[in-house]
């Protein structure tokens, strides 16, 4: 422990007189319904005093079982029966690490101590001693360990990571069973002090990108942290682009996994997801379970999600264009197909869809605010009912409703949720340049995408990589999955280092 870990740039010793320190503490602590402070006694006919200062909102059980046990350990080693206990036998122990079954830590700074009293520890204080000790005792109960349910797989680990910080570090410890992987905290400011931490493998993270994310922190360290989200959108480079620049994960074994490759992970006490610092575009399409199966068969699957995005982006987009400035290229059958559903249809194709779409994504809003149990029903039969309704009522065309509804199909096959919801801004305005100006409005814009993606920077890393700049090497793993057996020979942090 030190000053910089209490966040206060001035100290305040603790005085050795104890209703002094009491008399601090409860002007601090003034109108808070669930502090305690437990004075008690001890030594010879019990004159020498002390107090335990501790929230009882984030304490469960018996509190003097920690001091209890100290002092009895206090009374095998030092000065035999309890009751001839003296505070300089105390200050002896404690001051000299004596062997005690609790482990305490001695606090000099009255801030200090403020500090460790609100992360839901006990602090005791004694008369006669400047100095406090502070036993880890937060007990508050969190969530239980069990299947992620937002990354579900068929084959691999099941364990999800909670709203507890230590739980989750230790989820992670017991898969790197090594000194290289390194938890280094980075508590915030202001009033919430959260407790935040990173975490990174020493020999595979980059210096140089592990210094700009220091960097950054150190900027935000006075700000409040709630949520995970909050580090994401407080160190991003690019605000305003709508593609994700880190990647979530609830799954420790992904974090694991990138953390290999020299990412870096954030961990929010209080929040159930870990942030993986630097995401590059070709990682929003790769899953754990990708690893899992075999080559063959997680290389059809991540193809199968490109083409998920490509249609999740385009698919109404290419509609329109083709309805409205391109029937030429259509075949005549399905073209005779598409004019004889779109008969007695009042609205042009560009207005059908964006009717269309915006119903669904109503629906898909609606379905994840609602309660769970209803959600879904809720959003499926709204779909079956307004697209059957739009079709009887002349609103929309029956191909209009196949093409929105394979849209969001699409969109839902793409592993990372926060990918799935650039495609539902970029969709818009891909349908507005294809009913302005066709083909070439559509080649337009994808030339503005692809202009802002070779531009956009994680961490100061391009987001195309290995794609822009090319990285042959690493393509071993963006859109064929090679064998294990290659991709675990040649370890990636050379590949990171000869960038070839």
């Amino acid at each position: 422990m030190n000053e910089k870990q209490s966040g206060n740039e001035t100290a305040r010793p603790i005085s050795d007189q104890l209703e002094e320190n009491i008399r601090q503490l409860e002007e601090i602590f003034a109108r808070s319904a669930d502090i305690v402070f437990k004075q008690w006694s001890y030594g010879p006919e019990m004159q020498y005093k002390a107090c335990s200062v501790y929230y009882e909102s984030l304490i469960q059980g018996e509190v003097f079982n920690y001091m209890k046990a100290s002092l009895q350990d206090l009374v095998t080693h030092e000065v035999g029966p309890g009751t001839d206990i003296l505070p300089q036998d105390v200050i002896a122990f404690f001051e000299h690490k004596g062997v005690s079954e609790k482990k305490a830590e001695l606090l000099e700074d009255l801030e200090m101590a403020v500090d460790q009293i609100t992360y839901g520890n006990i602090v005791i204080f004694f008369n006669k001693w400047n100095r406090a000790l502070v036993y880890k005792s937060l007990q508050i109960e969190t969530r239980q360990i069990t299947e992620p349910t937002n990354e579900s797989v068929v084959q691999g680990p099941r364990e999800s990571t909670v709203e507890s910080l230590h739980k989750n570090i230790g989820l992670l410890r017991m898969r790197i069973n090594s000194p290289k992987f390194k938890i280094e905290s980075l508590s915030a400011g202001g009033v919430t002090r959260t407790h935040v931490v990173c975490g990174y493998i020493d020999d595979a993270v980059d210096p140089e990108l592990l210094a700009e994310f220091k960097s950054r922190m150190e900027q935000i360290k006075q700000v409040e942290i709630l949520e995970t989200s909050f580090v994401e959108q407080l160190i991003e480079d690019s605000t305003w682009s709508p593609f994700p620049q880190h990647r979530y994960t609830e799954r420790p074994d992904v974090a694991v996994a990138a953390m290999l490759e020299g990412k870096i992970a954030v961990l929010v006490q209080g929040t159930g997801s870990i942030l993986l610092c630097p995401g590059l575009f070709v990682e929003f399409f790769q899953s754990s379970e990708d690893y899992y199966q075999r080559t063959i068969y997680s290389t059809l699957v991540r193809w199968l999600r490109i083409i998920a995005f490509i249609i999740a982006l385009t698919l109404p987009s290419i509609y329109i264009a083709l309805t409205t400035y391109h029937s030429e290229l259509v075949p005549t059958v399905l073209l005779l197909a598409i004019v004889d559903t779109r008969e007695g249809i009042p609205l042009p194709a560009f207005f059908e869809a964006l009717l269309m779409e915006f119903f669904f994504e109503l629906l898909r809003e609606a379905g994840v605010r609602l309660p769970k149990p209803i959600g879904s029903a809720v959003s499926i039969v709204g779909a079956l009912v307004i697209g059957e309704a739009a079709i009887t009522a002349g609103i929309a065309s029956p191909i209009m409703v196949v093409i929105v509804a394979l849209t969001g199909i699409a969109s839902f096959a793409i592993p990372q949720y926060s990918i799935a919801i650039a495609l539902r801004i970029l969709r818009f305005p891909l349908m507005l340049c294809a009913a302005l100006m066709g083909g070439f409005g559509m080649m337009i814009c994808f030339l503005l995408i692809l202009l802002h993606l070779c531009q956009l920077r994680s961490l100061g890393q391009p987001y195309l990589t290995p794609l822009a700049p090319l990285r042959i090497a690493q393509l071993r793993d963006v859109i064929v999955r090679i064998p294990l057996k290659v991709l675990l020979r040649i370890p990636r942090k050379q590949l990171h280092k000869t960038g070839k």
